[in-house]
């Protein structure tokens, strides 16, 4: 029998990707994955390191796991991603359960340190974080027709509220073809969906060809047979150009939803915090796509709490959101991430800037609702993804509704996983539509 392993992926979606490679070289290898830690010869906890939740989790998780081990019902433990990476100095003596730890350049050395824990031996291994990014193949776990596709690692913006450019190494965009072999294999086994991500995707090929290329990879990608649906995941704001505008426009596989992080819009926070562009320039910008880009649906993510932050610039922020109507909107207390900038400036406390990000949830749940109201009666394309036996109901995404994020559309109907279906809209409630197959 091989040997066992299993795998739990912690964090964003950045990281799933790294997961999914890994799976690939160990099955590749001959491991046998299972859904289960408990009895496996190996577990890796792919981890986050980026805010104190995040931390929190992964060191939890990482207990839980030496845990099973103590109790004889689990061999090795490998912890790789963003946590050993941004503590490698001092996380295998904080850690001493863990037989092996990985950093973010070191992912495709999965299988070696597999071996050398099976061995009953422990390693550590650190590569470059700022190095080329490895080609490695994946087995992808989301769908059943959507999946996300990394064109670009690491950031060279510098926020001062970040720590993703100190553990996720300098921006490096892959190579074109690459990318565009990977979502011809992706559309051959079914993929419709393409999640385009990186940390910052509309810097994508700047390091590499001297200039923006986003516009001209989804140009590329929409000619691929079988894609039906291009979403756009972190896009700045101070790199939009005409091109790009124009392309998402005119490019009908390219869905009217645009994920562009903010974090705030007071002009001296912004500058505090490393933040290129002014609040009248972001102002503008949303004005544009909306004017240019018919029906198009903007996402944002917001800091509330950020130093410099009084009640003045909170209502600043308060005042703009009523005014844009955005009309998907994630907000964050701010967390001072130690060897940032930010943490070493004043800043309310931690429940103070929870209050906050609370007041601007209830502020944004009126547009939100009036969002889903507005498809009632309406007839619009979904992305059916599974069969809700317990409710029976059929569930999927429309193109205003990112995975994980966003909201669903339930229906009845008689389809098959994976298909595009046309569903009239009979109701919403709570950030869910509700209707019929058409």
């Amino acid at each position: 029998m091989n040997n066992t392993y299993a795998l739990i992926s912690l964090g964003c979606a950045k990281n799933l990707v790294n997961s999914e490679q890994m799976i690939y070289l160990m099955n590749d290898a001959g491991f046998e994955m299972v859904s289960e830690p408990d009895g496996a010869d190996l577990v890796i906890v792919n981890t986050c390191g980026f805010i104190d939740a995040a931390k929190t989790e992964a060191i939890d998780t990482i207990l839980e796991m030496a845990e099973l081990k103590k109790a004889g019902k689990l061999g090795g433990i490998i912890v790789t991603g963003c946590l050993p990476e941004r503590y490698k100095a001092e996380i295998a003596a904080e850690l001493p359960e863990v037989d092996a730890f990985l950093g973010v350049g070191s992912f495709g050395d999965i299988v070696g340190a597999a071996n050398t824990v099976l061995e009953s031996r422990k390693i550590n291994l650190f590569a470059d974080s700022s190095k080329s990014i490895d080609e490695i193949p994946r087995v992808i776990s989301t769908g059943p027709a959507w999946a996300y596709l990394r064109i670009a690692e690491g950031c060279n913006n510098f926020c001062a509220f970040c720590a993703i450019p100190y553990i996720r190494g300098r921006y490096r965009s892959r190579e074109m073809e690459n990318i565009l072999e990977e979502v011809r294999d992706m559309a051959a086994h079914g993929i419709k969906e393409v999640i385009v991500i990186a940390q910052d995707i509309t810097r994508y090929g700047t390091d590499l060809y001297g200039k923006r290329c986003l516009a001209q990879l989804c140009r590329k990608i929409a000619e691929i047979d079988g894609v039906e649906w291009i979403r756009l995941h972190y896009l700045y704001p101070d790199q939009f150009d005409d091109e790009l505008i124009d392309e998402i426009a005119s490019n009908d596989k390219i869905v009217k939803y645009l994920d562009i992080p903010i974090q705030h819009i007071n002009d001296r926070i912004l500058k505090a915090m490393n933040r290129r562009g002014t609040g009248g320039e972001i102002r503008t910008l949303f004005r544009k796509l909306r004017e240019r880009i018919p029906g198009v649906v903007l996402r944002t993510s917001l800091i509330a709490g950020l130093p410099g932050e009084g009640e003045a610039e909170f209502e600043e922020l308060c005042g703009f959101l009523k005014e844009a109507r955005i009309e998907r909107v994630g907000v964050f207390p701010f967390s001072p991430e130690e060897g940032t900038p930010a943490a070493a400036m004043e800043h309310v406390d931690f429940e103070e800037a929870q209050r906050r990000a609370e007041l601007i949830m209830e502020l944004q749940a009126p547009i939100m609702d009036d969002f889903c109201n507005s498809f009632i009666g309406k007839t619009i394309k979904v992305l059916y993804e599974y069969y809700d036996e317990e409710n029976g109901w059929h569930v999927g995404r429309s193109y205003a509704d990112s995975p994980d994020i966003d909201g669903q559309v339930l229906f009845s109907g008689d389809c098959e996983e994976g298909d595009m279906v046309d569903v009239l809209i009979t109701s919403a409630e709570d950030g869910l539509l509700y209707g019929e197959e058409v």
